[in-house]
């Protein structure tokens, strides 16, 4: 499975929690002290602060969540990934993602950065 295939799948797990409304959930995705950098709130350092964060966002629903990875590059235990989100009339954007392969084998997200795209 490519790299890419391999981010798609952590967001897949991600997209399916924020639809069910599970911040908890779309936080397991993240490292523990991952950061999240958001036009749409402060910053969230911490997988704790990052689940807040969605609680707060999964409260305003999100049945159509979409996030579409479209490239993707790892180097031994990190990689970085591009992926293009949309969520109904509420927004759309790119985020860039730095993640890092834990002793597990998952990937988790250490470092989010979320920019709204503008028409």
């Amino acid at each position: 499975m490519s790299f890419k295939q391999q981010c798609q799948e952590v967001f897949d797990h991600y997209v399916a929690c924020y639809r069910q409304g599970d911040a908890n959930g779309c936080a397991s995705v993240f490292a523990a002290q991952a950061e999240m950098y958001s036009p749409f709130g402060p910053p969230s350092i911490g997988r704790q602060a990052i689940e807040d964060t969605h609680a707060e966002w999964v409260a305003e629903g999100g049945e159509d969540k979409k996030i579409n990875v479209s490239s993707a590059g790892r180097d031994g235990e990190l990689g970085w990934c591009l992926a293009e989100f949309s969520e109904g009339t509420t927004g759309e954007g790119v985020s860039l993602n730095v993640l890092e392969r834990q002793p597990d084998g998952r990937w988790l997200i250490t470092l989010c950065s979320l920019n709204e795209t503008h028409p």
